[in-house]
Parts: structure tokens; sequence; C-alpha cells
């Protein structure tokens, strides 16, 4: 018998898992346990709503009991005398007391939020469910910050730009983002140095040079921990003077940045030397995502390329074209980079795990006009690959520097138990598994292919994303260093570093990092202690799963106004994806809108779907549904009809709204057929087919580069002949890149 505290409670654990399952009976156990004290309260406030029928019911006069909007939450009693207004909307309510006798916690009323189902009232209970506050910035807090107007304007200090390396004459520095970005914290540059070897550089915005330690605005940020990104809005960290003004690595703009200068070589991109400091810099692009696809792919005619940076626009037409050249060597050179950067990391067994994100696309009038899945660019993967990399390399110094108060970013060994739906799921179409380890998990998933379903292993990629275990920050002085790695990305340090304007962690590493490489800085201001960062750590941890709790229920609910004001009924039809069987149905997943929701194929008269006469359409019968391995087969008086893991069905979509609790989703079958799958970009596009082709060619020839680089005379020859060394100009790869530079499509 074990003990354990959550911090709520202190339960006592009876193990009896150990027993044999065949003296029991041959069922499964499970831990159980009692409650046997309380350690501490963890109340907060809470959202709750008044159902019509306990105004009714009450039998004391002025309480009632209201319905929390969390689930696990039991109902609250409240003393009010305006029940009959406080129908219909939602409120804030804090718990009091809780009777010994009593089912219920006693409560009292603390303030409206408005109408359910109004975007602004749902809005702000999603904010108050998290404890996410979104208070305006204090006048204190603004008066101790540059300010920065057309009357005023702030420029940087030479003292300053003394003290740093100053790159604005001497690299070309641009950034990456999605459109309509303001808050641009990571910029990048790609050059070749005068002995052939090539330098990457990651540049971050300076945020610890306006954000002084102890500062009332170091304060709030602490406090707020991360910018909360909604669907429709966002809720800053720090003030907009920073977040979107000085902070940000706009075009054109001198600003102060926290570099990581890499030099490679040229041919393997292995890391010769680092330097990390403080520098000036003057982004001359500030691209975004589709753009400088297009410049990695060559697809668009030079004029069409120099529409979409605005930074081209007014110059003269040679001068264009040299910079548009110049542009499209580096982002190319970058992507080469990357794409060696994330082959190393697969080789030690990184992840690619599958999450679909939906953008809301909202109208002039606010009105929701679709949902819009966001389409996958390699570009997004070279920016990230390159911030990974850099964050690693960060975390390498600070540990190095600091090996007991460093901030360090872990992702645990995920439970094996939490793969069995995993394991079944891909069992059912004949791939097996192997969660041993993150490597042996990242071959079986590339090896779970259907050629004929892409969205097979989309769905186990997903499936294996909500096995893992949550990354969290720590100090190193309080894990033991055989903890600090990060499972997900097969690394063996890592921290947060490239984001300081919407993380707090960031901001601190940024701290830390200085101390490790100016030692005035040090002696002026040391890093925080272990005792003390680890209670930091906590703190970021909760306010980071806050608000990544937060933006996924205000997707959610955006994509249940969207259903809820379809007018035209062949929206809300689509075609689904099964991946989970249930006793009364199914659970399916949409592509097209990244919904999951249960269809159910008997209804509570116990009636079972069949087919109309017609084979069109559906009707609720006499007949029985089972569970039968991988399959819920329904049979009645005119049909017997399989549904089988990863079948695709077509289904209407629904929103089912509640007065109490957040929306959830429903899906009609309309008919008893499965369809073909539709074929996905993913996997069968030939345009994905050529890049990896190109990918497998470039990485064959870097390692050949490397191998023949490091021979001496004696085995030159033989090499050459082992590898098939052929003249650049006559390559297989050469002619390639040739056919690429001329823009022909290979059919």
């Amino acid at each position: 018998m074990l003990g354990e505290s959550s911090g709520d409670c202190f339960v006592h654990y009876l193990f009896i898992g150990d027993m044999d399952s065949e003296a029991c009976g041959g069922e499964k156990l499970v831990p159980s346990g009692r409650i046997v004290g309380i350690l501490q309260r963890n109340w907060r406030d809470y959202v709750a709503s008044l159902r019509d029928d306990e105004v009714s019911q009450s039998k004391s006069p002025g309480k009632v009991l209201v319905t929390p909007y969390d689930r696990r939450i039991p109902r609250i009693r409240i003393s009010t005398r305006q029940a009959e207004q406080l129908k219909g909307q939602r409120f804030i309510v804090r718990i009091d007391s809780w009777d010994v006798d009593s089912l219920y916690p006693n409560g009292h009323f603390v303030r409206s939020l408005g109408p359910c189902g109004n975007v602004e009232t749902e809005t702000a209970v999603i904010l108050v469910e998290n404890g996410i506050s979104v208070m305006p910035f204090s006048d204190g807090q603004l008066k101790e910050l540059p300010v920065n107007t057309s009357e005023n304007p702030w420029v940087m200090e030479e003292e300053e730009i003394a003290r740093r390396r100053d790159l604005r004459n001497s690299h070309l520095i641009f950034s990456i983002d999605p459109k309509g970005c303001e808050d641009v914290d990571d910029t990048l540059s790609v050059r070749q140095l005068p002995n052939g070897n090539i330098e990457l550089g990651v540049h971050i915005a300076d945020v610890s040079f306006f954000v002084k330690p102890q500062s009332l605005t170091d304060r709030e940020a602490q406090s707020r921990s991360t910018t909360v990104y909604l669907a429709d809005r966002r809720y800053d960290m720090l003030p907009p003077v920073l977040s979107t003004d000085l902070c940000s690595l706009i075009s054109n703009v001198d600003r102060y940045a926290m570099s990581v200068l890499w030099e490679l070589n040229s041919s393997t991109y292995e890391v010769k030397h680092v330097w990390y400091g403080r520098t000036v810099i003057c982004s001359a692009y500030k691209l975004f995502y589709e753009a400088a696809q297009d410049i990695v792919e060559n697809r668009k005619l030079s004029k069409e390329l120099i529409s979409l940076i605005p930074e081209l626009d007014g110059i003269s037409e040679a001068e264009c074209q040299e910079r548009l050249v110049a542009l499209r060597w580096v982002i190319c050179k970058l992507t080469e980079i990357a794409r060696v950067l994330r082959e190393r990391r697969d080789e030690g067994g990184a992840l690619e795990l599958e999450g679909i994100e939906v953008r809301v696309q909202i109208g002039k009038e606010k009105a929701i006009e679709d949902l819009v899945p966001k389409q996958p660019l390699e570009v997004h993967e070279t920016v990230a690959e390159c911030m990974i990399f850099a964050n690693h390399w960060v975390a390498k110094k600070i540990e190095e520097s600091f090996p007991d108060c460093a901030l360090l970013r872990r992702h645990p060994l995920p439970r094996q138990e939490q793969f069995s739906k995993l394991i079944q799921c891909a069992g059912s179409r004949g791939f097996t598994i192997n969660t041993k380890s993150n490597k042996l998990l990242a071959k079986s998933l590339d090896s779970a292919v259907d050629p004929h379903d892409p969205d097979v292993n989309r769905l186990l990629r997903m499936m294996a994303t909500q096995a893992m275990s949550n990354a969290v920050y720590f100090s190193t002085g309080s894990v033991t260093r055989d903890q600090f790695f990060h499972y997900g990305l097969a690394l063996d340090q890592y921290t947060h570093f490239t984001s300081p304007i919407r993380r707090y962690a960031d901001l601190v590493v940024h701290r830390v990092l200085m101390a490790a490489v100016d030692s005035e800085v040090k002696s002026r201001c040391s890093p925080l202690g272990n005792r003390e960062l680890e209670v930091l750590s906590h703190h970021l941890n909760s306010k980071h799963r806050a608000a990544q709790q937060a933006q996924r229920a205000s997707v959610e609910m955006f994509q249940a106004l969207y259903f809820s004001n379809v007018k035209d009924g062949q929206k809300s039809v689509s075609e689904a994806v099964i991946c989970g069987l249930r006793s009364n149905g199914l659970v399916v997943f949409i592509p097209r809108y990244a919904v999951k929701c249960p269809v159910y194929l008997r209804n509570k008269e116990g009636e079972v779907t069949q087919p109309l006469p017609d084979g069109e359409g559906i009707q609720y019968g006499p007949g029985s549904l089972v569970q039968e391995g991988h399959s819920v087969i329904v049979v009645s008086s005119n049909s017997t009809v399989h549904y089988r893991l990863f079948d695709h069905i077509m289904v209407c979509i629904s929103a089912v709204w509640s007065t109490s609790h957040a929306p959830s989703f429903l899906c009609e079958l309309l008919n008893c057929k499965t369809v073909k799958p539709t074929a996905a970009l993913s996997i069968s596009d030939p345009t994905r087919m050529k890049t990896d082709f190109v990918k497998e060619v470039e990485g064959s020839v870097r390692k050949e580069q490397a191998i023949v680089a490091e021979a001496d005379d004696s085995q030159l020859s033989e090499l050459k002949v082992l590898y098939g060394q052929t003249q650049t100009d006559t390559s297989l790869y050469h002619l390639i890149r040739q056919i690429k530079k001329l823009s022909l499509s290979v059919k």
C-alpha cells in the first residue's frame, strides 16, 4: 500500500493488480483506493450556468444549484434572488465551504460573463476556466518602457552599439513567418565565408535588453509566462511597444538581437565553431511561408515573386533581379542545411508526429467564413529545424556554464501502456509498431504506410502524438543528467531560446546565456539559483499547459459556431475516417475540419442503422450491433454491414450546444456504404515525391564527399570506383538540378 500527494488530497492506493487475473474471474484489474484526507484546497473561480429545471425544483427559497462548465466539478449551491435573470447566462461562482453530510459544496455568485453562445462570452469562459488573466498593462509598467512615436522616435544608443557585434552590413538577414505576423522574434542568415565554409545564423529579438529582472514589466511577464493565441485573437505577454514594435524584427529597421553563429563545413555541414552574443541587425526581408516556398521551388516567374516581396518594390529591374538571385541562393542553401540537420536527428530517433492545424477564416462582419487546414510546406520544417538547432546549442552552452541552475526543457519517456491503442489500430492493417525506443517507433511509423490510403499513416501518427508525455521545463540541479533528454526531438539537451517575445522561459534563458558568455553581465546579475528556478519551472509549465488548452478550446468553439451557422447543408457533409470503435457506434476523424466526433449506429430505443431500400440514406430498425476484433458489425433484417478501422464513410457534421458545458460535435451517418479514400497531398502528390527524391540524392552525395575528403591519396582511386564518382557536370544529381533551374516539370 502506497500513498501519494497530488496537492489537493492524499490518496491511499491499494494495489491488487499483481493478483492472478484467472483467480479473479479473468477480469482486468486496476489500481483502486480511497481518499483519507485533504491536504490543501485547490478552489478557483468556476464558470457555471443555471438550468431551467433547477429554479422550479429548488426547495429552499433563494438557494439554487448551478452547473459548472467543467464536467468534473459537482453542482454548487448558491444563494441568489436573481435566479430568473441568470437563466441562459454564464457566470462566475466561488466555493466557500463543503459540509461533510452534503453532496454539493456551498458557494456564492461573483459576476456574470454574458449570454451562452455569444463569442465574447464563450471566450471569457475559456480564459477563466484556464486561469488566464488578460488585464490591461498598468501605467507603471508602460512608464518604465521606451517610447516610440512619430513625434518622439526611439533611437539606438551609440555606446550600446559599440558593445555589440554589428551585422547590418555584413549579413543578409531575413525572417519567414505566417501572413499577418506582427511579433517577429526570429530571423535567419546564411553566407559563405572567405575560407569556403558556410556560416549559419539565428538572430533572436533581444528582449532582455528592455525587460530588466524584477522590473514591473518583468514581473507581469513572469505572471503571464506566455502569449495566449486564440482562434480569433491573441493576448500578449509583453506590452505592444515591445511585442509588435521595438522587439519585433521587422524588415529595414535596426534592431538589437541575440545571435548564434555557426561555422559549418561546406560539404558535410558539421559544426566547426560556434559564437554566441549580442548583435545589431537589420532584417532585409520579412517573408511569409508561401513566398519562401515559391522561391525554393522556383515555381513562379520573377515578376510574380517580386510582387510577393514588398522590399523589392520601387527599385530598378536590374537591381531587383540581382537581389532575387541572392535571396534564392540563401533560402535554398538554408533548406539544404536544414535537410541535413533533420537527417541527423532522424538517425538518432527523432519522431515526425502528426497534428492538423485549422485556421478560422473570419470575414469583415466577424462571420466565420471557413475552416482552413494548414497546408504543410517544406519551408515550415526548414525554419523549425533551424530553431531546434539553436535551442539545442544554447542548451549545451548554458548547462556547461551553469550545471546546477540552467533552465532546460525535457520530454520524458512515454508510458508503454499509452501506446496500446496505437498498436491495436496499426495491427488492424497488418502493421507492427515497436515502441521500445523513439528510433524504433519512428521506423515503425515510417513503415506503416497504406499506398491506397494516406490517412492511415496520418492517424497512426496522431495516435502516437496522443500517447506522448508532455515536455516540461526544469532546473538542471533538480533532475539527474540522464533525464535531460528530449524524447521526441532525439536530443540530449534542449531549451527554449528562440521566442522571448511570447515565452518567459526564453527570456530567462537569454539572461543565463549572457551570463555564460559575458563575465561582466554575470558579475552584475547572477542567474537564479536551483530552488528558485525549480519553482519558476512549475509555474511556466502550468501556464504553458493552460495556454495550449485555451487555444484548443477556442478552435473547437469556432468550429462549433461554423457548423451551427452553416446555411448550405452540403457544407457540413464530409468524408470521415473511422478511428475508434464503441459498443453503440464509431468514433470518426474528419481531416477536412480536424474534428473528431462520435457516430451512433444504435439509437436510444435500441434500433440500429440499416440502409433504405434504394441503398441511399439510412433508417433505424430492429437489429443487433456487435464489436468483433477491429470492426463493428450491424445486423438488421435486410442487411449486414461491417465497419472496420480506417474505413471511410460519409457523414453530416453538426454542433451540439449546451447551456451548461462546452459545445461538442455529432456526426450522422449518411449511408451504410464505405467510400474510396480521397488521395492526400502528404503521400501521393508527385511534387512531394520528387522533392523526397532530390533530398535522397543530395544526402548520398554529401556522404560520398565526406568520405572522399577524409581519405588519403592511396585510397582515393579505390573510393571513386566504389562510389561511382562522376564529373560534376555529367552526374545525375547535376542534371536534376539543371532541370529544376530551367523550371521544367518531369511528367
